[in-house]
């Protein structure tokens, strides 16, 4: 039997509140996000759904080729981490699109546990399967037919962001790395969001425990669920919980999109911090954040502490909260500007 445990969402989405909702069904890949791919087109980017294995478990991905995509040319290749509860349909797709459409083979796939990935228990949420499944990415696209293996890039958005921090850490076949807003969830599931749940962590962490002890008899116990009105939405403290209801739960919204985690994981999740091996950052690095976005002091301190690289750099985009950062046209034009000089300088084409 499965218990529900609602807790209080750090989700994501949008401050249009009146933006019309994405029909994933009406995409013949489910993709949600605008102007996606509906079908290959000969002379365009193209989309190619894919499934490979990492420690035994099956990956769903999607690997965006470039316009005029020849197997027998070389490519370079980027790896694209979706945020926490998001899938490969929504931001991180667009991205992997977007930078296609520069000349880059890119993929985004499905984190292990969760979308449409294999793994159980469902939605398990560890900062080591999350780190592994962008390592397996590498794994994957290095030997894609065109991807130049000595030429491959990262991109992590929101948890995905710190996750992709964390692989690049360890992972020197990652020859760039960028995220866009991203998201510490080491620190914000052991803190709380700004730190605001400093005085509860043992309480928490013996929560999580006591869950693990009935997950190993069968009881998994999930947390995050979000059963809200749209009012009860707008009144939720912090622009991130605002805008992340309405994005992943009314304008692109999708089904393997959930906030839900085992409440287990939270004892790997409150052993682990992005910030602590920051220094191991030894690649070009591009941190974008809003500037007044709830969350962009955790990319204001995750930069401070890569002094291992000598080229790193954080963009603001003037006016982006964190969520909008995901789909507002104007900030994602800004932002794949800012990407394509990047990549631009630091993978060769």
């Amino acid at each position: 039997m499965k218990k529900l445990l609602c807790a209080a969402l750090v989700g994501a989405l949008m401050t249009t509140y009146s933006a019309v909702a994405a029909d994933f069904s009406k995409n013949p890949y489910g993709l949600v996000y605008d102007n996606a791919i509906t079908e290959n087109v000969a002379g365009k980017v193209n989309i190619h759904p894919v499934s490979y294995t990492v420690d035994g478990i099956r990956v769903a991905a999607n690997v965006y080729t470039p316009a005029g995509y020849d197997p027998k040319k070389s490519y370079p290749a980027i790896v694209v981490a979706h945020p926490n509860g998001g899938v490969k349909e929504q931001v991180a797709g667009l991205f992997a699109e977007k930078l296609a459409g520069m000349g880059y083979i890119t993929v985004a796939a499905d984190a292990r546990y969760q979308g449409a990935s294999g793994g159980e228990p469902r939605h398990t949420d560890k900062p080591a399967n999350r780190i592994e499944d962008i390592n397996g990415m590498v794994d994957y696209i290095r030997t894609y037919p065109g991807v130049n293996a000595n030429e491959i890039g990262a991109l992590g958005i929101c948890g995905g962001g710190g996750y992709t921090l964390g692989a690049a850490q360890k992972d020197p076949r990652i020859k760039a790395v960028a995220t866009i807003s991203m998201f510490n969830s080491g620190r914000v599931r052991r803190n709380g969001f700004q730190d605001s749940q400093m005085d509860t962590i043992q309480q928490r962490l013996a929560q999580a425990a006591e869950a693990r002890t009935f997950e190993k008899e069968g009881d998994v116990r999930l947390v995050g669920a979000m059963n809200l009105t749209d009012e009860q939405a707008k009144k939720l403290p912090f622009a991130l919980y605002r805008d992340g209801f309405f994005y992943y739960f009314r304008t692109h919204a999708h089904p393997n999109s959930t906030f839900l985690y085992t409440q287990s994981s939270l004892m790997d999740l409150m052993n682990w911090d992005v910030d602590d091996h920051m220094a191991m950052i030894h690649q070009p690095l591009l941190m974008i954040a809003g500037d007044v976005s709830d969350t962009r002091y955790m990319t204001d301190d995750a930069i401070k502490k890569a002094t291992g690289t000598k080229d790193k750099e954080i963009y603001l985009v003037k006016g982006a909260q964190h969520i909008e950062t995901y789909w507002v046209p104007k900030y994602v034009n800004e932002e794949a500007a800012k990407l394509q000089e990047f990549f631009g300088k630091y993978l060769k084409t």
